[in-house]
């Protein structure tokens, strides 16, 4: 079996009570293989000749109460092949370990944090782990992005040293899900990429702009002037060929109303209460730039 030469990082934030695993590898679509996460569980990185068990099992452990370290004392126990596997783990009240297996290709290890775990094999040197480690106990940006930011830490510090090639990203948080009816706040993979954890943050940008909210403060009035500008974007858009007015007139409406539909920006759009979300009126300024 190919192995899964990898970093990753497990965490749990106790201020949105969500838990996350992201993962970087020379190993196509690894996002697939290494991360499994549970609302009120807990979340399991599996690499290195991944035994992909660990990660259900794990879970059903910590759901029923088995902390992070007696998860992985039970999960490598019974594996014969325990010696070349690497796991990171973070149980349902955030505590965190690792287990890294004699027979890992170096440099392989693990350093365990407060709430989160980061480990790797195949890789540059301690130094790898060393900055994923320092750059997500210092970060203060929001849970997901620390996790990535881990990632970028430890690529800078030389990665996999076989390459880059596939990064993943999964957080879950109770009620979290689209519309409310899961758990899975975050759930984002680039396959095959020759930057992945680049692509990954790209991508998580875009999550943020489509399924994220602004604040009263953050959004932008629609005045006149605002409301004229968006009508030249429908008219670019393809939406609109009618009079360019400062008012939202039916017609305006409907076409304001089908140019957010078009771009996924519904939820950044409040026709209603005269408001728009200025990530979503810089998304809209840049897209549909007048050359």
């Amino acid at each position: 079996m190919p192995i899964l030469s990898t970093f990753s990082i497990v965490a749990y934030d106790p201020e949105t009570q969500s838990w996350g695993v992201a993962v970087q590898s020379k190993f196509l679509a690894a996002g697939a293989v290494v991360p499994y996460a549970e609302a009120g569980a807990g979340a399991v990185a599996t690499q290195s000749y991944a035994n992909l068990r660990y990660g259900p099992l794990g879970l059903h452990m910590m759901r029923l109460g088995m902390s992070a370290e007696e998860t992985i004392a039970a999960l490598t126990a019974g594996d014969p092949g325990r010696a070349k596997r690497q796991v990171g783990v973070v149980d349902r009240e955030g505590r965190a370990a690792a287990f890294t297996g004699d027979e890992c290709y170096p440099w392989a290890g693990h350093r365990v944090g407060d709430h989160f775990a980061c480990q790797g094999n195949i890789l540059a040197g301690p130094q790898v782990v060393d900055a994923m480690f320092e750059t997500f106990r210092d970060s203060r940006s929001e849970f997901p992005l620390r996790l990535i930011e881990a990632l970028a830490a430890g690529q800078a510090m030389g990665g996999d040293r076989r390459g880059q090639q596939a990064a993943g990203l999964l957080v879950v948080r109770a009620g979290a899900g689209y519309g409310g009816f899961n758990d899975v706040a975050v759930d984002l993979r680039v396959d095959d990429h020759e930057r992945p954890i680049d692509r990954l943050r790209e991508l998580y940008d875009l999550h943020t702009l489509y399924f994220g909210e602004s604040p009263e403060s953050e959004q932008e009035p629609l005045t006149e002037d605002l409301i004229r500008e968006l009508v030249r974007i429908a008219q670019r858009a393809g939406h609109y060929t009618g009079e360019v007015v400062g008012t939202l007139t039916r017609e305006v409406r409907e076409a304001l109303d089908a140019l957010m539909g078009t771009e996924n920006l519904e939820m950044r759009w409040h026709p209603d209460e005269r408001r728009i979300d200025r990530p979503a009126l810089a998304f809209l300024r840049k897209r549909f730039k007048q050359e």
